[in-house]
């Protein structure tokens, strides 16, 4: 299923136990991989550029909003000191619910798609300013 852009949290897949399948499908439709997955009683969310082929192209100030958000949601403890942060593939570990993994998710995916405005509020923070650049 193609997910839309922004997508809704609720449409976000849950990966649990089925990672590889949903990464093919996100790969063999040439679109951004998203998903979440359980881990215990916490959750990970992950998202993946690469799979919508190489013509498409993150840019440079999506990633550096991208990986200030990491920053914050590490710092704030609401993601592992785990995470990864780009600069095409992103992963949080830890999150502590589904509805808070979904959100992210969402504002992930959107953002890789070059619409911040649900990253911003997802995990706002001073250092990314309405252009989404970093400051």
């Amino acid at each position: 299923m193609q997910l839309p852009v922004p997508c809704p949290g609720p449409l976000i897949p849950d990966a649990t136990d089925r990672f590889d399948a949903v990464y093919r499908a996100a790969k063999a439709q040439r679109v951004v991989f998203v998903g979440i997955e359980r881990e215990g009683e916490r959750w990970t969310v992950k998202a993946d550029a690469l799979t919508a082929g190489p013509g498409h192209v993150v840019d440079d100030s999506v990633n550096v909003a991208l990986r200030a958000a990491v920053v914050r949601l590490v710092r704030e403890r609401e993601a592992g000191s785990d995470a990864f942060a780009g600069p095409v593939y992103f992963m949080l570990h830890g999150v502590p619910s589904e509805g808070r993994a979904r959100e992210l998710a969402a504002a992930f995916h959107a953002a890789l798609y070059g619409d911040l405005g649900p990253l911003r509020r997802a995990a706002p923070g001073r250092d990314v300013d309405q252009d989404g650049a970093a400051g």
